[in-house]
């Protein structure tokens, strides 16, 4: 699912009321760009680092990035988690492992949705991800309102950085999407209209009569209902219904010579 649509508009969040991405001494420069990489596919424009190991704007970090390098050169740096957070009203942390203190625990759906209310009420807020080899210590979680769990394979439930920051960007994103859960992409076409349809069902059926396959009197009204059952459901373009009169027509009479070189294809 690689690539970017430069033709579409970009849907970048609003600064005052999008999550502060808060990275919590990540250890490799790599792994800092494609959590902006990752960020950006999300909308997700802060980015701050707590006592970061390697150069966030080294080459290395601005290749893995694929392009969101911006958001690289606008990270903020801080020395310690408490400075990082110290504007933010609500905070909270990402771990996979349960810890020996009294927290909520929300899935990124559930932690999506509250800061989006969060946002909305004025309040700024922050999530927090712990080094990659680690994660977050007792102590950085004990900071935050509430803990963020991904629900994954009990057994294995072992994410890198980016992957970590996606899986929460995406719900937060998802979370104000208007995005429809489907939708049939035409193109240069048009939806069939009925009178579309109606015509070629007339095409097909006398085709078929010619040609004796609706030769059974009892059942023709049957498998004619079948037949257009089949072309109806498949939500046909207009284009789509022009190429299905051509391979009838080619099935009955068959082409009577080569193609010209000049002829409009069906």
């Amino acid at each position: 699912m690689a690539g970017t649509d430069h033709t579409r508009a970009a849907q970048l969040a609003d600064p005052a009321t999008a999550p502060v991405i808060v990275l919590v001494r990540p250890q490799l420069a790599e792994n800092v760009g494609m959590v902006a990489r990752a960020m950006l596919n999300c909308g997700l424009t802060r980015l701050r680092l707590v006592a970061p190991r390697e150069d966030w704007l080294a080459d290395k970090a601005i290749a893995a990035s694929s392009g969101a390098d911006g958001l690289l050169r606008d990270a903020q740096p801080f020395e310690t988690v408490e400075a990082a957070i110290a504007d933010l009203n609500r905070v909270y942390a990402t771990t996979a492992r349960r810890r020996d203190m009294v927290k909520w625990v929300l899935t990124p759906r559930a932690a999506a949705a509250n800061l989006r209310a969060f946002g909305a009420q004025g309040e700024r807020s922050g999530v927090l991800f712990g080094p990659e080899r680690t994660g977050l210590g007792n102590d950085d979680v004990a900071l935050a309102d509430a803990v963020i769990e991904v629900p994954l394979n009990p057994a294995y439930c072992s994410l890198n950085l980016a992957q970590a920051v996606l899986l929460l960007g995406y719900e937060w994103f998802q979370a104000a999407s208007e995005a429809p859960p489907e939708q049939l992409v035409i193109n240069a076409s048009r939806p069939a209209t009925r009178a579309d349809l109606l015509g070629f069902f007339t095409h097909l059926e006398r085709e078929l009569d010619a040609s004796g396959f609706l030769r059974n009197l009892d059942k023709r009204p049957g498998m004619i209902r079948n037949i257009r059952g089949l072309f109806e459901r498949a939500a046909l373009t207009e284009q789509e219904i022009r190429t299905l009169h051509g391979i009838v027509k080619e099935l009955r009479h068959g082409r009577r010579g080569p193609a010209d070189p000049g002829e409009e294809q069906a």
